[in-house]
């Protein structure tokens, strides 16, 4: 017994002289970080609820390439425009790894499932856009960029889009008269639809209950994973899987948005028609039967389902909680609301309908919109990457199997490239003429072969309904500017503003 365990102490030993001695030979090592603790790693010294601010708190004394530990998990975590910029862009093809996640693992259903925690091969294990690798997300990435883009997004029938759900948006603001409301579910609708229009073929009535049930599971969705419960299931899953808590009410929650999206399959399938492709369904559900024969293909319903939660989900909640923090900072900050409508009214005026094509004449509504996206920041640590195989970077290797965090909060914030990075400042985003500039450390949507596929609509969506809204409407609070609290609620995976009221004034 003695023997057996003596040999296999040399074994592990010899195992790490070798790993010790093949890093040791190539000159490089992790990058270094704070001491972490067995198991718990990192998380005793970390900010639970805002989880990039200790990341850039260590950056101080580590640098801009470290490595931290969230429980068991290896993390490199990058800081900086010009590290980011360097995996993101320069060495693109070395970061497009997407990291597990398992929080969304266990509500895709990918193959697999659950079954991981080291040495497992992504580009085989999930269903869907989002967390995917390998050929199985450059084939999803390509034919749903190329489809959406076939169906208008960040054109001309797109705009049109915007521009009749603007109408909608705008009459239900009306209805309000002038009496303090949540303008949470007023922007989700919005945005949902035009994403509904894209993947669904269809637009929802705004007191549809079923719809306004499934914004209301997005929203509790999205808050969730940015809680410190949210973030302790991805480090700990099959932990919390045994134990009590608020993520088992979730999963049940998201059947209902699962159902929702099988339901409009099934529709389409029974009515596809493959001289008509009306939206983004009907266009998979094409190349899923042209593909049938193909044993390799990646065109099968599981990635159908991944797919389409994801642009639903994603396409509805990140864009709405923009909007709604941009009208909070415009009621913070009064005399800036004040001036984007004197500069709206004298391109546009009150009552001709906004078109893309106003975007270079309105440079102040412009660097205001870009500035709020900077400033909410809202996808702080950005979506987690992955090192697929060992990666050299910057005089260290990343090993395979580590998770990447390229800070989506230090470019944004970086002291290098903005000059009041802390403050909410439009100045950002003008120059000394007050023309429009840009500045190559925006990055919101993050950058290289991973960035976000719908930046286009975004983009588009945001400069619409804010430049319609601020045509029609003058926005205050009823505790007025000082009663509205910017801070987020929660800082882990996004920044979640704080729910708030308002008054929507007719001008």
């Amino acid at each position: 017994m003695e023997l057996s365990s003596s040999l296999v102490l040399v074994l592990v030993l010899a195992v790490l002289m070798l790993v010790w001695w093949k890093r040791k030979a190539s000159g490089l090592s992790l990058p270094p970080g704070p001491l972490a603790l067995p198991l718990i790693g990192n998380l005793p010294i970390m900010d639970k609820h805002a989880p990039f601010k200790s990341f850039m708190q260590w950056s101080k004394t580590y640098g801009t390439v470290m490595t931290v530990y969230l429980g068991p998990q290896r993390m490199v975590v990058l800081v900086g425009y010009d590290t980011v910029k360097e995996a993101l862009v320069d060495q693109a093809e070395h970061f497009t790894g997407r990291a597990p996640v398992p929080f969304l693992i266990k509500i895709l259903r990918g193959y697999g499932e659950m079954n991981f925690i080291l040495n497992f091969d992504t580009s085989y294990m999930f269903a869907g856009l989002t967390i995917s690798n390998g050929d199985r997300w450059r084939q999803l990435r390509r034919f749903t960029l190329t489809t959406l883009r076939d169906f208008g997004m960040g054109r001309k029938r797109m705009e049109q889009w915007i521009q009749e759900e603007n109408r909608h948006l705008l009459k239900s603001f009306e209805e309000t008269k002038s009496t303090p409301v949540d303008p949470a579910f007023f922007l989700s609708r919005a945005v949902s639809n035009v994403i509904c229009s894209l993947v669904f073929g269809q637009r929802f009535d705004y007191e549809d209950k079923n719809f306004l049930h499934l914004l209301q599971i997005i929203s509790r969705l999205v808050r969730f994973i940015s809680s410190p419960q949210g973030q302790l299931y991805n480090i700990f899953p099959k932990l919390m899987q045994l134990l009590p808590g608020r993520h088992h009410a979730m999963f049940k929650e998201i059947e209902d948005i699962k159902a929702f999206v099988l339901k409009k399959i099934k529709e389409h399938e029974e009515n596809l028609d493959f001289g008509d492709q009306k939206d983004f369904i009907d266009c998979f559900l094409i190349k899923l039967k042209q593909e049938k024969h193909n044993p390799d293909t990646e065109f099968h319903k599981d990635n159908m389902l991944g797919t389409v939660l994801n642009l639903f989900v994603a396409g509805t909640e990140t864009t709405s909680t923009t909007l709604r923090y941009a009208l909070m900072l415009l009621i913070k900050h009064p005399h800036i609301q004040e001036q984007m409508q004197r500069e709206i009214d004298q391109v546009i005026g009150q009552n001709r309908i906004p078109t893309m094509d106003d975007r270079k004449s309105l440079p102040f509504t412009d660097a205001v919109i870009h500035e709020v996206q900077r400033y909410l920041d809202i996808v702080p640590l950005n979506v987690p990457h992955y090192a697929t195989h060992d990666i050299s970077f910057r005089g260290y290797i990343i090993p395979k199997d580590t998770v990447i965090i390229p800070m989506l909060h230090s470019v944004l914030r970086d002291e290098e490239q903005w000059e009041t990075p802390s403050t909410f400042n439009p100045e950002h985003f003008l120059d000394d003429n007050g023309n429009f500039k840009k500045n190559p450390a925006f990055i919101p949507f993050s950058a290289g072969k991973r960035s976000c596929v719908g930046e286009s609509l975004a983009r588009m969506e945001l400069f619409l309904f804010i430049v319609s809204l601020l045509q029609k409407f003058s926005f205050s609070s009823p505790k007025g500017p000082d009663g509205v609290d910017t801070s987020p609620e929660f800082s882990s995976f996004g920044n979640m503003p704080r729910f708030y009221d308002l008054i929507a004034s007719p001008r």
